[in-house]
């Protein structure tokens, strides 16, 4: 055990001073360097003994069991090395807030569509009430001028009645005058006859004539009364007449004004289906078809018979607005049962377009984002496939309305059934890399009749309706 000790010690020692003398012959590499270092141009040396000061040279020591070797670092070479390291930092960097400020601009644009249509219904639902209020406020006018004229007939009877009275009134004034005179020829050829009968005469005479001037001053004032109250009725129908004139021109104003904005709204869901390549008018039969149920009990109508053209065009108008109403109801109905939403919320990447592509059709798009992705449905419709196929992967088919149908391929996750009812934005599946794929991604396809259309179409019409 001695020996063997010895021997180690002696080994060792002799180790160490290879070692030593190893380092001492140890030859320096130079990283980056070519034999010819020597005779580098004298401004790169320049640019190395300027760069000293900043970044000294380095030298990273390389050992072995039998030998050891180091390597240097030139301070261009340390230059270069942080300078690609910045350049990769600052490529990460700007890449993620690109992807970020996209999240964001999207998120705020959904926002704002939202607010927008909005205070759209909230316009419409106060015109609609404003309106209401017009027709109503027309309606009392109208009751109140129908009360007015009968007022005044009520009073033009009265004054004919009086005035009948009052005439009947002189002719016995006259009768009384007449007797009278004929009374006052009697006393005068009838002298012989007593004081007395002639004096019981005269007072009856003048009793008669005393009751025959009160009634016709009391029939007198009742005529005056009577014109005074036809005065002021009739200035109470012209009154009226102009208030109710004015309450025609603003109600006019208004369904005008709401007119113009439903007619305006319409357009653009005109557009929308004709983007897309579909007849709006197609569209509305389908939908009506649909949605055209009725009934009730059946009530005999009343007709007015006092007809007015301001009213008659006012209700015009109205009616008017209500169909363009149902017809913008209507395209509501086939926006929610057409694919019009994206099928990613989250932030994801847009890889491929609709169209040629290697060679071949690319018959939708590729949104490339992380495993487990949210895929929603992006309208109303019936689950026809969900499972395996081919290149697809995971495959889910809903079919839409109108011959709408759409796919989501390569999905990790299938949440649906075949035969499964789903609404506009119910979750359905999870963005995958099964099937043909090169990345976790979702392809998304829409067809139309079978023939495949770019899923963007519907997407920018959906948007460009707010």
């Amino acid at each position: 055990m001695k020996g063997t000790g010895a021997a180690g010690s002696v080994a060792k020692k002799a180790q160490v001073r290879f070692t030593t003398c190893t380092l001492e012959a140890i030859a320096p590499i130079n990283l980056g360097a070519t034999p010819g270092d020597m005779n580098l141009p004298n401004a790169t040396n320049r640019l190395n003994a300027a760069l000293e000061r900043i970044l000294p040279e380095k030298r990273l020591v390389l050992g072995s069991d039998d030998a050891m070797r180091f390597v240097r670092l030139r301070p261009m070479t340390q230059l270069a090395a942080i300078g690609g390291i910045t350049l990769a930092f600052g490529w990460t960097l700007v890449a993620s807030s690109v992807l970020a400020i996209d999240a964001m601009s999207a998120g705020s644009s959904r926002d704002q569509i939202v607010r927008n249509q909005t205070a759209f219904e909230e316009r419409l639902t106060q015109l609609s009430a404003e309106r209401d209020a017009r027709a109503a406020e027309a309606l009392a006018a109208q009751n109140r001028f129908t009360v007015a004229l009968e007022q005044v007939s009520r009073m033009q009877t009265e004054l004919l009645a009086s005035e009948e009275r009052s005439r009947e009134l002189e002719a016995g004034l006259d009768a009384a005058q007449s007797t009278l005179r004929d009374a006052r020829s009697d006393a005068h050829a009838g002298a012989e006859a007593s004081d007395a009968a002639a004096a019981n005469r005269d007072d009856e005479v003048t009793a008669a004539l005393d009751i025959v001037t009160g009634e016709l001053r009391q029939a007198a004032d009742e005529r005056a009364t009577a014109v005074e109250d036809a005065a002021q009725a009739r200035q109470a129908v012209e009154e009226m007449s102009i208030e109710r004139e004015q309450i025609l021109a603003r109600n006019d104003e208004i369904l005008t004004q709401l007119e113009n904005a439903v007619s305006v709204s319409v357009e653009p869901l005109d557009e929308v289906f004709r983007s897309v390549g579909m007849n709006p008018d197609d569209v509305l039969d389908t939908i009506r078809s649909g949605y055209s149920g009725q009934g009730g009990p059946l009530t005999p109508m009343g007709y007015s018979t006092r007809g007015n053209a301001a009213l008659a065009n006012s209700e015009t108008k109205a009616n008017q607005i209500i169909v363009t109403l149902d017809k913008m109801n209507t395209y509501r109905i086939a926006m929610e049962k057409l694919p019009m939403a994206m099928p990613v919320r989250d932030s994801f990447r847009l890889t491929s377009n609709f169209g040629p592509r290697w060679g071949r059709a690319h018959e939708g798009i590729d949104m490339a984002g992380p495993v487990g992705t949210a895929v929603y449905a992006p309208g109303d419709g019936v689950v026809t496939h969900a499972g395996r196929q081919g290149a697809y992967g995971n495959l889910i088919k809903i079919e839409h309305e109108l011959g709408v149908e759409t796919r989501y391929a390569h999905l990790s996750q299938v949440r649906v059934k075949v035969g499964q009812r789903v609404s506009q934005g119910e979750l359905i599946g999870d963005m995958g890399n099964t099937g043909r794929s090169t990345g976790s991604h979702l392809h998304y396809e829409v067809r139309m009749n079978g023939r495949a259309i770019d899923p963007m179409s519907f997407i920018k019409a959906a948007s460009n309706v707010q």
